[in-house]
């Protein structure tokens, strides 16, 4: 039998050439958010995260090795990978070889049925189907929390989209080794509690500064950021009570401070970041109308000017309505509780 380290560092006998390897992830929607992070290396964040996993927009990924190609071959929605994705996808192939101790080249070949890098989470769908189907490819076999280890080096997001429904994140602490061995994600156990998440997409462009960019920033720069940092501590209590109690309110309460928190901090970097549009205020207005109407509804935010609704999902279809007339024009879904990533023809997990 393998041991533990066995697992997440040890090649299988898996991944002949030739043979593509596809895995399926869905993005989620953090209730707490981590932003900023104290090892961009190994995309360590500097707290702890819970997320909501997603049952829309889900990333397809196939990836096959490829013996004597000259290099790596990378396709995002039919069209060649370039640039900084290019270079992030194959950082992290580098390092399913380095773990496999395996050297062919791969194809990757994704499929987004989200708009990327609009603030959406793709990055976390994307890189948690790579993290599944390229550590079978080159013969891992890493169990559920080392798959979340290896998902976070590449997106620290895509940790959580390993797990189905709600996830946190966990920092770690220490340098090195240490960080990375504690800093994985773990499903959080909440049985009874599936509401709805109305996402109004209200600008599906690509972001003008990058999160990553946005986060250093905000950590180097904003006067604010250390002490929403620790009151974020206190939010992933509070959250993890709310869940269990199944209480919309607590739970819509809860988030929706920690990301117009998030935001402040933000707005507070020098120069300031500032993904808020028009269109952005006009849904949380709109949110603040139907709880002052008697609808509970708690609006959070990504990275990214697209809002996302936290309701029940008796009253979707009517928050649904109410985001469209804040916003003519925008781009309206309803999600609720999804799937961990999964190799296609795997049972969901």
């Amino acid at each position: 039998m393998r041991t533990d380290h066995q697992r997440e560092q040890g090649a299988t006998a898996g991944g002949a050439p030739g043979h593509g390897v596809t895995a399926v992830a869905h993005p989620n929607i953090a209730l707490i958010k981590y932003w900023g992070k104290r090892d961009e290396r190994l995309m360590i964040p500097y707290v702890d995260s819970l997320s909501m996993t997603l049952d829309i927009f889900p990333t397809t990924t196939t990836v096959r090795l490829a013996p004597g190609a000259p290099a790596d071959s990378l396709t995002l929605d039919g069209s060649p990978a370039e640039g900084e994705v290019r270079r992030r996808v194959v950082g992290f192939l580098d390092l399913l070889r380095e773990r496999s101790g395996r050297s062919e080249p791969a194809v990757v070949d994704t499929h987004n049925s989200v708009p990327t890098g609009a603030g959406l989470a793709s990055s976390a769908s994307g890189f948690a189907a790579l993290a599944l189907a390229g550590a079978a490819a080159y013969g891992l076999d890493p169990d559920r929390t080392a798959l979340s280890r290896l998902a976070r080096r590449g997106s620290a997001s895509a940790s959580r989209s390993i797990f189905g429904g709600f996830a946190v994140c966990h920092a770690g602490r220490g340098t090195g080794a240490a960080a990375d061995l504690g800093s994985y994600a773990e499903p959080v156990p909440v049985p009874d509690f599936d509401p709805a998440l109305v996402i109004a997409v209200v600008d599906a462009g690509a972001k003008a500064v990058s999160s990553r960019a946005a986060m250093r920033r905000t950590v180097e720069t904003s006067p604010l950021y250390r002490a929403w940092a620790t009151s974020g501590k206190t939010d992933l209590a509070e959250m993890r009570v709310a869940l269990r109690r199944g209480d919309l309110d607590a739970v819509g309460e809860i988030a929706e401070r920690n990301a117009l928190g998030m935001h402040a901090t933000m707005l507070t970097a020098r120069p300031a970041v500032r993904y808020l549009s028009p269109a952005t205020v006009a849904v949380l207005d709109g949110v603040l109308r139907l709880r002052s109407d008697g609808v509970p509804a708690y609006a959070t935010m990504d990275a990214g000017p697209n809002v996302k609704v936290l309701c029940h999902p008796a009253d979707a279809d009517r928050v649904a309505e109410a985001v469209r007339g804040a916003a003519p024009g925008c781009s309206v879904f309803t999600a609720r509780r999804g799937p961990g990533a999964r190799l296609t023809g795997e049972a969901e997990r």
